[in-house]
């Protein structure tokens, strides 16, 4: 005959959950509150200034991958061409 083992568990019962759910919120929001006293809005000026800093960073990378892009493809060419031919 088998012996059944009685596990004692920690957790909440349904009940307790569910009337835990509403605290939880509540503690939540106040917690969120309090985090967003600390955020910080940029200025203007600083919007701006990085805003251009993005715009010039993503020019140099399009130029970059671009010229990349000719040099290999001019490459891959030459090299099906000189193939080809032989």
């Amino acid at each position: 005959m088998a012996k059944a083992a009685l596990v004692e568990t920690n957790e909440p019962g349904a009940l307790q959950r569910a009337t835990a759910g509403p605290q939880r919120l509540i503690e939540f929001l106040k917690e969120t509150r309090q985090e967003m006293t600390k955020v910080h809005t940029p200025s203007r000026a600083e919007v701006q200034s990085t805003t251009i800093v993005v715009i010039v960073t993503v020019f140099l990378f399009a130029a970059y991958f671009e010229a990349v892009d000719l040099v290999l493809g001019s490459g891959i060419d030459k090299m099906f061409l000189h193939l080809t031919k032989h």
